[in-house]
């Protein structure tokens, strides 16, 4: 019987390899799952083999991805069985099958403690190892003091004490309560006297996450853990199985280290001797060698031995010393060496004695800014950063100037603000400062904030003797043919206040500062047109008495912008023109900018606060959480139940302002003329009816034969978030119908940011939104459409997990006819396709009326379109090579649409089509930037081949320097040609190689075969 119970379950695995395709392998599967739950339906007829056979079966069908949800009562009754084969059998699949939250998990608590406190080792050690992988607080409750007992036994076998230290090491971090201080502080130091290896290094794992909640109480433990550490060093009374590579046991050398580090110092004289002498044993006793696996082993313990030194606040003579054993490893050809040598550098830094010696490695960590390797130059661009101080800043500063042109483009926004912060921290002199600031723009300008021009024009503003000096870099800089955009508005900016300090100046006279400005004005932004006109009303006030000419040339631009569609350029254009025609009283009206206010700057202020958590404190934070928490284990802020109150997630706030204000608040307001002057600061309380038009008179009224449509959607309570946000929304069964399609104005709000979200016969929900890199602040608007008031009022918000989202209180009662507004802050975390929803009731008489709607926070919200050159292109796209950065699918099933067409789509999208990039006018090539905290700013590039023949297929790759990012815009683009209608947009005008034309002779019928050359 058992040969043929062993031959069953090898026939099984036999077929299943056997199996030719996915779908013969299920049907296997499915045919072998339904024998197993016939027989465990009749399980009083089971034999324990039997069941065993049966259970191992489930768990080879667990491990090939299939879901096994019963069985499970069989597996965990087999705990209990007398055999070793059976009980082994159930140890295992219990730990595969369940974890620590499951029901059954339960019932075998009793078993496993029997097992503990049995007199069989190897049951025992089954126990223990069950209860040490996927033990909980109730198993920490039931069986923490048996584990104990064992633990400090001596007639158990060092085999089961150590398993005992890792099952009690994984029970205090479930709950750090059954663990009393008291009583076992002296049992902790009497365990670091054990001789065994095995069990010491699993005791010193467990004073380790002790130690890190609580280090007072294991005082006793320090001068044990010296002993470990000289007995290591000395290899005294080491098994050959415990060297690695000549290394005694770097594992219990280095954890006996990290344990250290927790307690504040080493008060003992003798103790402390002990242990600088071990620590400059390992200083002077480490080098690179040629085999990796020693390296490894070697290093690990020399950086453990470098952060104790620095922890211990070693003499300088010892800190020296590891700043030059730390200078060879950044010289040496290993990457993952000359890493950690620059990461350790970097700790080294917190050490005033040892800075000077740093620097005398600044060239070495130059050349590391050139490495290959992204990450190494991510850790010398840190290193240089910190070092930096007055002696060196100037040449730290124009090396990352210089090093600015060739870096990537996922690093060009940190080194823009580093090189920013560093020139403002550490000029010698102003004039120098304003030079790093252009040359930063100049090289850089996609990638430089507007924090750092206000900067600018902070410090040009307040200090009279660079006014001029500043207004002839700006005039320079205007002669280059092709600048960025923040380059004109610093330009324009500086030059509409002081250039009539260059009038002498050949070609600096008002009529030719207006020409040179008035040439970018025809390649700018809204915003910038904004800075242009007040440019050009203060040239006019510095050109007194008027030249008559130039005068008619300004009067002509702003009678242009006065009919613009643009409130606020409508508004200037209307203003100056007025105002200039007042003469010589304009010089009162538009009087120069005054001083600024003195205030902390803002970019100094970004780098306090990244310095407050340094690379040391962060390590030990990481630690504490290694040794803390289940690295298996998800925690989600949100309760399971869906049922989380409004503002429970902290959120940074997001300024009111956009750039468009912000520069006009901050740079462009007068102090005494007619225009209204606007607070730099975001206001206090939302602004009146941004969405006024949304509730007008027709829509107050209700609808007029509007005919119901679907409603939004029905998910039953206790539904969990994460699912909620994932899945489709779908109808739910309200008494009140709602107006318009739901699913279309979210649609529709996905490619626009303001639009009507939902609407019934009582109440309209609007919403405006504003995003910014990886931020956005929506409005929702609640407007009662009755003579009755809305009672019962609440909006819950449920987002997935890679967004923060923080909505304002919601009044319970909405008044007759009234409207009001609901600030949500938006924070995108990493790249997803998920979507918030918005949980939203209200009563009206007795009548409960309930919708979940999805909210357009998206992932193109978070994208900023930026166009490419050829020279940019290219070396991004091969550098990104393949899987998983740069991925490839075929696109079936798309609807058909001209290349015009898909190109708009793509602009709606955030997505900027770049011309000229590919030679066949059948394809596209998009570029754009994602924004996220974790990505920061990060440059993703799509292709996308067409086949003339057969519009309802392409080729479409994308790329960027995320995994992640990657995969979810492919999918997110392919969902939008697949699946999502367009709304009718006026056609853009495409360039001519993105005309459709007419299929070649030999067009491509199959997509796979698609120009198979990639760019």
């Amino acid at each position: 019987m058992a040969l043929s119970g062993m031959r069953g379950l090898s026939v099984f695995i036999s077929d299943i390899r056997n199996c030719q395709n996915k779908e013969q392998e299920r049907l296997r599967v499915d045919k072998e799952l339904g024998n197993v739950r016939t027989r465990f339906k009749n399980e009083k007829g089971l034999t324990p083999y039997e069941k065993k056979k049966y259970v191992w079966k489930m768990l080879y069908i667990y491990m090939l991805g299939y879901d096994v949800d019963f069985g499970h009562m069989e597996a965990v009754s087999l705990l209990s069985a007398p055999k070793y084969p059976e009980k082994q059998v159930g140890y295992i699949v219990t730990s595969c099958l369940l974890n620590e939250n499951h029901d059954f998990l339960r019932i075998a608590i009793n078993a496993v403690r029997n097992d503990i406190i049995g007199r069989n080792e190897t049951f025992q050690c089954l126990a223990l190892t069950l209860a040490g992988n996927i033990g909980g607080r109730e198993f920490a409750e039931s069986l923490a003091p048996d584990v104990q007992k064992l633990l400090i036994s001596s007639s158990c076998r060092p085999l089961v004490r150590k398993k005992a230290a890792l099952c009690l090491l994984r029970l205090y971090r479930k709950n750090p309560d059954v663990v009393n201080v008291d009583g076992w502080s002296d049992r902790m130091a009497q365990l670091l006297d054990e001789r065994d290896m095995g069990v010491l290094t699993s005791s010193m794992s467990l004073l380790v996450s002790l130690v890190s909640n609580n280090h007072e109480a294991y005082w006793s433990c320090v001068p044990k853990c010296v002993k470990i550490l000289e007995r290591l060093a000395r290899n005294q009374d080491v098994p050959q199985e415990y060297t690695y590579y000549g290394i005694p046991s770097p594992w219990l050398q280095v954890k006996t280290m990290r344990a250290l580090q927790y307690f504040p110092t080493v008060e003992d004289p003798n103790t402390r001797r002990s242990l600088f002498e071990v620590l400059q044993r390992i200083l002077m006793g480490t080098d690179v060698v040629k085999n990796v696996n020693k390296n490894n082993a070697s290093h690990a313990v020399l950086f453990e031995a470098l952060a104790l030194v620095m922890h211990l606040d070693a003499e300088k003579e010892m800190m020296s010393q590891c700043v030059a054993l730390l200078g060879k490893f950044i010289a040496v050809r290993e990457p993952n060496i000359r890493y950690l040598g620059l990461e350790n550098m970097t700790r080294m830094l917190m050490v005033a004695e040892v800075q000077d010696i740093i620097k005398r490695h600044q060239a070495q960590i130059i050349t590391s800014l050139k490495d290959p390797d992204i990450s190494i130059r991510r850790r010398a661009l840190d290193l240089l950063y910190g070092m930096c101080d007055v002696s060196n800043a100037k040449d730290i500063v124009e090396e990352l100037l210089q090093y600015l042109t060739t870096a990537d483009f996922a690093m060009r926004e940190e080194l823009s603000l580093k090189a920013a912060i560093l020139a403002e921290k550490f000029a010698p002199d102003l004039s120098w400062y304003v030079d790093v600031i252009l040359q930063l723009i100049d090289k850089a300008g996609d990638f430089v904030s507007d924090d750092i021009w206000f900067r600018v024009v902070h410090f040009v503003t307040n200090n009279e003797d660079l006014q001029p000096y500043a207004a002839l870099k700006a005039r320079e800089y205007l002669d280059k043919p092709a600048i960025h955009e923040t380059m004109v508005k610093v330009s324009a900016y500086l030059l509409g206040e002081y250039s009539h300090l260059l009038a002498r100046r050949p070609g600096c006279s008002p009529k030719e500062i207006f020409n040179i400005i008035h040439e970018k004005l025809p390649t700018v932004s809204i915003s910038t047109i904004a800075i242009l006109l007040s440019t050009y009303a203060k040239i006019l006030m510095h050109t007194q008495p008027p030249d008559r000419d130039l005068q008619s040339q300004i009067w002509a631009v702003f009678s242009k912008y006065e009919s613009c569609i643009d409130a606020e350029i409508q508004q200037r254009a209307v203003e100056y023109h007025a105002l200039s025609m007042k003469g010589a009283a304009l010089m009162d009206i538009l009087a120069e900018m005054p001083k600024f206010p003195e205030r902390q700057s803002p970019l100094i202020k970004k780098a306090e606060d990244s310095e407050a958590d340094t690379a040391e404190q962060s390590a030990i934070k990481l630690r504490a959480q290694q040794q803390n928490s289940n690295a298996l284990v998800v925690t989600d802020q949100r309760p399971t139940n869906g049922a989380q109150p409004a503002g429970q997630l902290g959120l940074v706030k997001v300024p009111i302002l956009s750039n468009a204000d912000q520069s006009a608040a901050e740079i462009v307001s007068h102090a005494n003329g007619a225009l209204t002057v606007v607070d730099p600061q975001p206001p206090s309380t939302p602004s009146p009816d941004l969405l006024g038009d949304l509730l007008g008179p027709l829509a107050i009224e209700g609808p007029t034969g509007a005919a119901p449509a679907s409603v939004a959607s029905g998910l039953e309570g206790g539904v969990d978030a994460d699912a909620l946000a994932i899945a489709p929304i779908e109808e739910q069964a309200n008494a009140v119908q709602p107006i318009g399609d739901i699913a279309e104005r979210f649609h529709a709000l996905c490619l626009k940011d303001s639009g009507v979200l939902y609407e019934d016969p009582y109440i309209q929900i609007g919403l405006k939104a504003e995003w910014g890199g990886h931020r956005g602040r929506v409005v929702l608007f609640l407007g009662n459409k009755i003579t009755s008031p809305l009672n019962s009022v609440q909006a819950l918000i449920l987002p997935p997990s890679h967004l923060k989202m923080e909505l304002s209180l919601v009044p319970e009662t909405i008044p007759p006819r009234a409207q009001v507004q609901c600030p949500l802050e938006v924070m995108n975390l990493q790249p997803s396709r998920d979507i918030a929803v918005l949980d939203f009731s209200y009563k009206f008489g007795t009548q409960l009326v309930n919708v979940k709607l999805r909210l357009p926070a998206v992932l193109n919200k978070f994208l900023q379109p930026i166009s490419v050159s050829a020279e940019e292109f290219f070396p991004q796209w091969r550098s990104l090579s393949g899987p998983p950065l740069k991925l490839q699918e075929v696109v079936r099933g798309v609807r058909p649409m001209p290349l015009a067409e898909m190109a708009n789509l793509f602009n709606s999208l955030n997505l900027i089509v770049c011309p000229g990039l590919d030679p066949n006018p059948n394809n596209l090539v998009a570029s754009t930037t994602f924004y996220s905290e974790s990505t920061r700013a990060m440059l993703c590039l799509i292709r996308t081949e067409t086949d003339p023949a057969d519009r309802t297929q392409l080729r479409m790759t994308v790329a960027s320097g995320d995994p992640t990012l990657t995969y979810e815009l492919k999918e997110f683009v392919k969902e939008q040609l697949v699946n999502i209608p367009v709304p009718s947009r006026p056609p853009l005008a495409m360039p001519s190689h993105i005309q459709p034309t007419s299929p070649p002779p030999s067009a491509i019928s199959d997509p796979g075969a698609l120009l198979a050359g990639l760019l």
